[in-house]
């Protein structure tokens, strides 16, 4: 798999850059490589080095990404500062509702239809998807979409007030478990054991929500990366970032172990290796 420098912005070259229509909203997509569609979400605070690292490390194998831009600036390793206001401009956004149980997050209407679109470009027996942090259970709801046959949640991190809370509403919440019996799905979880935003009350309501359909895994806080980026460093203290801006590119660590686990459960639910 490819290395990539991530202590500086990322330029993206390597993704085709598409403005993407859908439900009355325009985004900004990066999309890369060949075989069935996976959406990666990124983490806060936007399409990071580490995030695109991870998009590439899914496109190497056998995938095609499609990774829309949803706050922050793309490709871009901001200091504390920039990260911070990002982070507050999405905390007070509709699309998003940081705050509240019970409640399904808007944008993953438009992340749906986006699900529906990469399907039908790419074909496969359907799609993977992968939030991180603030779109961590976005992924959940995701579900509703028929071609979304992957989902996975790491670090699910809203809503931010109700550590034991879901940002989904009951009934959709409802529909979700009904699709993954229907069609024997399961829904992958990362965390590590001391993280302050994704505590382990959250793994508890998935896993009461979704029985044994939901498979949450947690990680000791001995296998995050200490040397953190400066919005981590300052914002987010303490291990979070499970594929990202914490995992140790070191053979025999676990988070490298996760990133192999997730690419081996898109690949395993795709059709792909």
């Amino acid at each position: 798999m490819p290395t990539q420098d991530v202590t500086k912005d990322d330029t993206l070259e390597d993704f085709a850059v598409r403005e993407i229509t859908l439900e009355g909203e325009s985004k900004r997509v990066f999309v890369s490589g060949e075989g069935p569609a996976v959406i990666v979400m990124t983490e806060m605070p936007g399409i990071s080095p580490h995030v695109a690292r991870f998009a590439r490390w899914v496109r190497e194998a056998g995938f095609t990404v499609y990774m829309p831009s949803l706050f922050g600036r793309d490709g871009a390793l901001p200091d504390a500062d920039e990260g911070a206001a990002v982070f507050r401009r999405a905390c007070v956004s509709a699309e998003f509702r940081a705050f509240g149980a019970g409640v399904t997050a808007p944008v993953t209407i438009w992340l749906r239809s986006l699900a529906r679109l990469a399907h039908q470009e790419c074909g496969g027996p359907g799609v993977g998807a992968i939030g991180m942090c603030f779109t961590g259970n976005f992924a959940l709801s995701m579900t509703l979409e028929p071609s979304v046959l992957a989902p996975v949640l790491s670090q699910p991190s809203l809503p931010l007030d109700v550590p034991g809370g879901l940002d989904i509403s009951d009934e959709d919440l409802k529909a979700v478990r009904k699709r993954l019996d229907k069609d024997n799905l399961t829904v992958l979880g990362y965390r590590f054991a001391g993280d302050q935003v994704c505590r382990a009350e959250r793994f508890v309501a998935l896993s009461q929500a979704l029985g044994d359909r939901f498979d949450g895994r947690t990680l000791p806080d001995s296998a995050a990366n200490p040397s953190a980026p400066p919005f981590f460093a300052k914002h987010v203290p303490f291990p979070h970032s499970v594929v990202t801006a914490h995992l140790i590119d070191e053979a025999g660590q676990p988070t490298l172990k996760a990133r192999d686990e997730i690419i081996g459960f898109f690949g395993e639910r795709l059709g792909v290796g």
